[in-house]
């Protein structure tokens, strides 16, 4: 798991550091915008992915968690599964909201156009 982990970071960050030069050599090829337009559109690009994929990550893990501690607390106590299931719902609602949240700053940030562009 520590190599994998390790493989994607090190992916992430050459991606990170190369995805400038590549946009750079767009722009120099004779695409009709500039270079410094370019390098913010192709960074917005990378950092909306980035954060809709870290927010992803975060609620699915948060939303499994959830749910199975309500899987083991119907368990543990039938009686209270009406009480728990309710609980679990509002709860998963309210976790996705915040990867809804993150995918709204992150198309924001793709479609805005920043001052000077």
């Amino acid at each position: 798991m520590k190599r994998i982990t390790t493989a994607l970071l090190l992916a992430l960050v050459l991606v990170c550091f190369l995805a400038p030069m590549a946009m750079a050599s767009d722009a120099a090829a004779g695409v009709a915008a500039s270079a410094a337009q370019m390098d913010y559109f192709g960074m917005a690009a990378m950092a909306c992915g980035l954060g809709i994929g870290l927010a992803a990550l975060g609620t699915g893990i948060g939303q499994g968690l959830g749910l199975a501690k309500a899987a083991e607390g119907v368990a543990r106590n039938p009686g209270a599964s009406g009480k728990i299931t309710t609980t679990l719902i509002i709860g998963l609602a309210m976790i996705e909201s915040l990867c809804i949240y993150a995918l709204v700053v992150a198309l924001i940030l793709l479609f805005a156009k920043p001052f000077g562009f």
